[in-house]
């Protein structure tokens, strides 16, 4: 029998990587079967079921990968549930057709997806919506709220519980500056930083992330809120004056991008991380999910990209608005070209951070006072600060409110949790980073290797869903450092189907194929364990990298009780 398997269905409510329409996408898996013949049959199914169903005016697309299509479907944003019930249902035919099993009776099914429809509809809901699109207004809605406006002028109702349209007075609902920020690697920090240097120009802004939700110094909730759910909630904030959106990866594919007009986007920066899931494969497939994010930029936005990558500058190739290069380079040749055209560029120029527009070149800092790049050994962050340059410029905040944001950021290990931070313990130098992909384990060995220790103590994890080949390729990333002790910490919370100290061994596996003495490789039980015993083994002069998934926070209050008590 043809094995075809039904991955995932879910809403699209916002601009995503097949289009910029609401709906349900459906993740259909499969290999012992042309593309073309499943993608025939499921057509077929959708245009019979779309047309039973009443809803002749939608549509549908698709995208083919290497092992399936992404399939999506248009509907009303009152109805998506609907939608996925009816998708999954034309998928059902689609497979029962094409295995040759029993016919579904899909005729009673599409009646009670009917009643269900009648209890999902909400046409006042979608006059509101287009009302509000009507006077270019910013409307966010979820299952259970609508709101208009952002930040102060914001105001939300229950989505059963709508005004006359008539009673509203649309002008008193204004936006805030807001910017997204995406990437494989240095969104976290890019929007922590962007959101010192709003601070030092007075603004209360708000960051959305993978670790928490803030406005101002104040956490409104710990997590990963970098989809659209998080948005949501910032930008119902009346406190939040600018605001800075991580945008995932998962967050675009799983709902599209979580509002439709931005005054700025930043891309880090593309590399290998989490593919195989919702038909993204490829590194080249994943810098077009980035690039989602430019579909909500107005027409006068500034989409600030790194001209170091060169999947980022393929995939801007075709992009006709306003764009800001930045490039550690000077005389790289898209800084070069942007500079002659009198266009944005960042870029570094005698260790200072150099912004040019208009034929004007402004220096925003020396690099080597700005903490965050430890005197420039962390060139991960010295990209990451061009980018929020750029970003920053975009937003029109004052080169003083930046100067000041690079002078500050970084001095306290709070200011970016988990992302380089260093502590001297033992006259060791302690680093703890979040780092859990090639390309960031990268950056933070690249600058250990910088701070030139006696010797070196690396303790690291991975999560369990990444593949044998990724674990391999992150352990021999780690191997590098030719470290005195390597601690493989086990991570329960991340064991995502893997057995107990299967990955660990696997780690231990790869290591030893790397060369490493197998007595030089210890495996612990966690990472607080992992780390009390690299400071245990750690001489004065050492340097202990700690790559730290869980038990950040535990880590962090080990590490602080250690210097306290020397």
């Amino acid at each position: 029998m043809i094995d075809l398997q039904l991955d995932e269905v879910r809403r699209l409510t916002g601009p995503n990587l097949l289009w910029d329409k609401p709906g349900a996408i459906i993740d259909v898996l499969f290999n012992d079967i042309k593309h073309q013949r499943v993608l025939n049959c499921l057509q077929k199914w959708t245009k019979r079921l779309l047309t039973e169903f009443d809803w002749q005016a939608e549509s549908y697309i698709y995208r083919v990968h290497a092992y399936g299509i992404n399939f999506a479907i248009s509907a009303p944003l009152d109805s998506l549930y609907s939608a996925c019930d009816l998708l999954e249902l034309a998928w059902h035919c689609c497979v029962s057709e094409l295995q040759n099993s029993a016919p579904i009776h899909w005729q009673k099914q599409l009646l009670d997806i009917k009643t269900a429809l009648k209890d999902e509809q909400n046409p006042a809901l979608l006059a509101f919506i287009a009302m509000a699109e009507q006077g270019q207004v910013c409307c966010l809605v979820d299952d259970d709220e609508v709101s208009l406006g952002m930040g102060a002028t914001t105001h939300t109702w229950p989505v059963r519980e709508l005004p006359a349209l008539q009673s509203i007075n649309w002008q008193r609902f204004t936006p805030i500056p807001c910017a997204l920020i995406t990437g494989t690697n240095g969104k976290s920090t890019s929007v922590r930083l962007a959101a010192q240097i709003a601070k030092a120009a007075g603004i209360s802004a708000g960051v959305t992330s993978t670790d928490f939700i803030r406005v101002g110094d104040d956490i409104i909730d710990h997590g990963d809120y970098s989809g659209p759910g998080g948005a949501r909630m910032l930008l119902r904030d009346k406190r939040c004056q600018m605001a800075f959106l991580e945008v995932a990866r998962g967050g675009i594919l799983r709902r599209g991008l979580p509002v439709t007009k931005v005054n700025a986007a930043l891309i880090t920066n593309i590399a290998s991380d989490h593919l195989g899931q919702y038909g993204i494969n490829t590194v080249a497939e994943l810098a077009q999910t980035k690039f989602v994010v430019v579909k909500a930029l107005q027409r006068d936005g500034v989409l600030v990209l790194n001209a170091d990558d060169p999947l980022i500058v393929e995939c801007a190739s075709s992009i006709m608005l306003p764009i800001c290069w930045f490039s550690q380079d000077e005389f790289h040749p898209l800084i070069q070209a942007q500079i002659q055209q009198a266009q944005r560029a960042v870029f570094v120029r005698n260790n200072h951070i150099i912004y040019h527009y208009k034929g004007q070149f402004e220096d925003l800092g020396d690099i080597s006072t700005m903490p965050m790049t430890f005197a420039g050994a962390a060139l991960h962050n010295v990209q990451n600060a061009l980018g929020v340059v750029g970003l920053s410029k975009a937003l029109n905040l004052t080169n003083s409110a930046i100067i000041q944001g690079l002078s500050e950021f970084g001095r306290d290990s709070q200011d970016n949790p988990g992302r380089g931070n260093i502590y001297h313990l033992k006259g060791c130098q302690v680093i703890v980073d979040f780092a859990h992909n090639e390309h960031g384990m990268q950056a933070m060995i690249n600058l250990a290797l910088q701070l030139n220790g006696n010797d070196y103590i690396a303790m690291f994890s991975h999560a369990g869903d990444r593949s044998d080949e990724d674990i391999a390729k992150l352990t021999q990333a780690v191997s590098q450092l030719n470290a005195k002790l390597y601690i493989a910490a086990e991570t329960q919370k991340y064991l995502r189907g893997r057995l107990p100290h299967e990955v660990t061994n696997l780690s231990k596996k790869y290591l030893v194929d790397c060369g490493v003495e197998p007595s030089l490789i210890h495996i612990s039980d966690s990472p607080l364990q992992g780390a009390k015993l690299a400071l245990q083994m750690a001489n004065a002069g050492d340097v202990i990298l700690l790559f730290v998934h869980d038990e950040r926070e535990q880590v962090h209050q080990f590490l602080m009780h250690e210097s306290e008590v020397e």
